[in-house]
């Protein structure tokens, strides 16, 4: 388990059609900006082509304007789909956002989400895993700058090699994703890479954490390679506000219609059917925190019970509360959540306890110090200028008796 757990954001986006959409990308801009201020650790932005919602086709287009805004906080494609790309290509652009951004830049790689998106472009949905693979078999030794020959039934490289050097040594992190099929866990093990568990709240996906790493960790060890938990990240909805009644209050601004998009578009049930409240039924189930910050903390602490231990906790961003809520969560996240996982009060406490024990001996220490010093003036220029009491209370204002 990593010694301080990073935190971040999955941003698909999710942006119901009742809206500007280039205001709506245009805030996603800003809600990066948003956290790099808050000093949130990355922001991993999704790559979808139908459906409506998710609005961003390009993740290294989004990464590219979003690092000229930014100072720390590192960007992640989540994920560039592989089979809708060539290798060379995508390893290229990818190469050229870690020279642009001095090696902020992530790589999360997936088979692709959207059946639709596949469809336009004639990919055999059942290919899609497969076609992940062989590309993620040449993309990891072309982003450490090897030169790779390869011809698959859908791509081929001859002697293809990256122009630049990698700027990150050596090569940009890498991160498949995996959900409650072992086909990322696979990947990830096979290249020593990092893992991005989307869904790890979700029943299925919650139950395969530690199975998933087992199996990657599996096949690590067949491929020669060692798995490392501080690149394994774990996704999940959060909105958190000061009260647990505020929080579920300000869901239902956009929690409907989120529903919408993942019942009937993305076919995932992910609320009950029969007309009972399904913020009650994602919050029952574990798959979402809606609450205070005190419950995110008890969630993380349970993902990490349940996994044995991983790297980065990362909010799937969602417009379920308006954007002033939505911006608070994540304030208050960083405010009362962060620094519970990341020990950034320890010291403090350490401190406080320390000069707390020890208030009897510094308060007496420091009143022997100041009475010496007053002692002094009053022996050297008398006590009209010392305020009564204070004299009363370093015993100095009793008159010396006179002479026999």
């Amino acid at each position: 388990m990593a010694d301080r757990l990073r935190f971040g954001a999955f941003i698909a986006p999710f942006h119901p059609l009742d809206e500007n959409p280039t205001q709506a990308i245009e805030r996603d801009l800003d809600l990066v900006v948003h956290m790099d201020k808050l000093g949130f650790d990355e922001a991993w932005i999704g790559e979808h082509h139908s459906a409506g919602y998710e609005l961003i086709a390009s993740p290294e287009l989004f990464i590219a304007t979003v690092a000229e805004r930014t100072k720390h906080i590192r960007l992640g494609t989540g994920v560039s789909s592989l089979p809708y790309h060539h290798p060379l290509m995508l390893a290229d652009r990818i190469n050229q956002l870690d020279h642009i951004t001095r090696g902020r830049v992530m790589f999360g790689v997936g088979p692709g989400a959207l059946p639709s998106d596949a469809f336009m472009m004639g990919i055999p949905v059942a290919k899609q895993r497969d076609r992940m693979d062989e590309a993620l078999d040449v993309l990891v030794p072309l982003l450490r700058g090897e030169t790779v020959t390869k011809k698959t039934d859908w791509f081929e490289l001859n002697e293809a090699r990256l122009q630049m050097t990698p700027y990150t040594r050596p090569s940009v992190q890498i991160a498949v994703a995996s959900q409650v099929s072992p086909t990322g866990a696979s990947a990830a093990g096979r290249h020593g890479v990092g893992v991005l568990s989307i869904g790890a709240t979700q029943a299925g996906g919650f139950n395969a954490l530690a199975t998933n790493w087992a199996i990657a960790e599996d096949a690590a060890r067949d491929a020669g390679h060692a798995m490392d938990r501080d690149q394994w990240r774990l996704v999940g909805p959060v909105h958190i506000a000061r009260t647990t009644e505020e929080a579920r209050a300000q869901v239902r601004f956009g929690i409907e219609e989120w529903l919408y998009y993942f019942r009937e578009v993305a076919a995932l049930p992910l609320a009950p059917q029969d007309g009972s409240d399904p913020v009650d039924s994602l919050v029952n189930s574990g798959m979402a925190i809606v609450g205070t910050p005190d419950d995110a903390v008890r969630q993380i602490a349970r993902l990490q019970e349940q996994s044995g231990g991983f790297g980065a906790f990362l909010t799937l961003d969602t417009n379920w509360a308006d954007w002033a809520d939505k911006k608070a969560s994540y304030e208050l996240i960083a405010r009362h959540v962060m620094p519970h996982f990341q020990g950034s009060n320890t010291n403090r406490d350490a401190s406080l306890r320390w000069a707390a024990d020890n208030r009897p001996r510094f308060i007496g220490e420091a009143q022997k110090a100041v009475g010496a010093r007053v002692a002094q003036h009053v022996a050297d220029k008398g006590s009209d200028n010392i305020r009564p009491e204070i004299l009363a209370a370093m015993g100095l204002d009793k008159k010396p008796e006179a002479a026999e």
